[in-house]
């Protein structure tokens, strides 16, 4: 059965420091381009039949060191707009607002849980209809692949609050008795030791 793979973008200066990334174009950090090149081991061998990628040059560099051939940049894809937080951090923004949850009160000036569901769930239509003839990747950002993931299942944007998605992990969507499923999620090329922190990105 074809899947939906989805591969978030390496470690950018941003990510690594939780600063909320939406619309700034930055490229990954060294750390980031390893992490990159280790996606092609959790992708090899795999024929797609569509490679979808957000218009930021750290997916489109991710999808470039894997070694996935990119055959259409989607503007649906980019993440989620964070409008006034942009560069900020959830504690940073919590200071003012500190019932503030991005998955249900989205952003001044920036988008909303519904636009940001709105497009995600055209990418995964698109995605699905291509299924019949192979995988598909999608090649994008934590936030926004967080919303595909919960859509895919049919839950709401507030659901992807659940679905932690670190820097350069590869998950993948399908169907089990003609149902959408998670068939993984979140696998990395080394995986921390348990307790261990990584970088999952703002909140």
């Amino acid at each position: 059965m074809a899947e939906i793979v989805l591969v978030r973008h390496g470690e950018t200066t941003w990510s690594a420091n939780h600063q909320h990334t939406s619309y700034t174009d930055l490229e990954l950090t060294p750390k980031g381009e390893r992490q990159a090149r280790e996606v092609a081991g959790l992708v090899g061998g795999r024929r797609f039949a569509a490679v979808f990628a957000s218009p930021r040059r750290r997916a489109l560099r991710t999808a470039e060191l894997a070694g996935l051939t990119v055959t259409e940049v989607v503007d649906d894809l980019a993440e989620w707009n964070y409008g006034d937080y942009e560069g900020r951090t959830a504690d940073q923004i919590r200071q003012e607002r500190p019932d503030w949850l991005l998955w249900t009160d989205g952003c001044p000036n920036g988008e909303s849980p519904d636009q940001v569901a709105e497009r995600l769930d055209r990418v995964l239509a698109r995605a699905a209809a291509l299924l019949e003839t192979g995988d598909v990747a999608l090649v994008g950002h934590g936030h926004s692949l967080r919303v595909a993931g919960a859509r895919w299942i049919g839950l709401s944007t507030a659901d992807g609050a659940r679905l932690r998605l670190d820097t350069a992990t590869v998950s993948a969507l399908g169907h089990e008795h003609g149902r959408p499923v998670i068939l993984r999620w979140n696998s990395a090329a080394h995986p921390p030791a348990a307790g261990a922190g990584t970088t999952p990105g703002p909140h």
